[in-house]
């Protein structure tokens, strides 16, 4: 699923339609260039599941967790790590989540579950674009919600 995303109000748009759809236990990867709005996505979904308060940026802590309807949320900023050994001393329990957003994921690959979804943001202009790429059954069927659901219609989300 490609799509234009005209400004932050629209990825946040974005965020909140993948969390009104999501599955019940999913990992996201989310992948761009540095200011491409991974970080913007991945408040308003977490905002939208119900986490109040601040949501911090994983960027120094490397995760942030959340309470979400179902246990909790990982919030992940790999971008700081050098490789995915550096990922063991996390304690990070693959069942423990059921949200895993990972941010910069290919820096600790091995170290990860397997992706549901893939999400690839890139600037454009004052815009982005973004990618949705199912890579499982999981994902695929989140796809599907959205479409069905009419999520990607809001005036805010221009499909590509």
């Amino acid at each position: 699923m490609h799509m234009f995303l005209p400004d932050d109000e629209a990825t946040g748009a974005l965020g909140q339609a993948l969390a009104r759809t999501r599955p019940a236990s999913a990992v996201v990867h989310l992948q761009g260039d540095l200011g491409a709005g991974k970080s913007t996505l991945a408040r308003a979904l977490l905002r939208t599941l119900g986490v109040a308060g601040a949501i911090r940026s994983p960027t120094y802590t490397l995760v942030e967790r959340y309470p979400v309807a179902g246990g909790e949320a990982w919030h992940l900023d790999l971008y700081r790590i050098g490789n995915a050994g550096e990922l063991e001393f996390l304690g990070l329990d693959e069942g423990a989540a059921v949200l895993w957003l990972v941010e910069w994921p290919e820096r600790g690959a091995a170290a990860l579950p397997p992706a549901d979804l893939h999400v690839v943001l890139a600037v454009d202009g004052r815009g982005r674009f973004a990618d949705l790429t199912g890579v499982s059954p999981v994902g695929e069927a989140w796809l599907a919600r959205l479409a069905m659901e009419g999520q990607l219609q809001a005036s805010s989300l221009q499909l590509g």
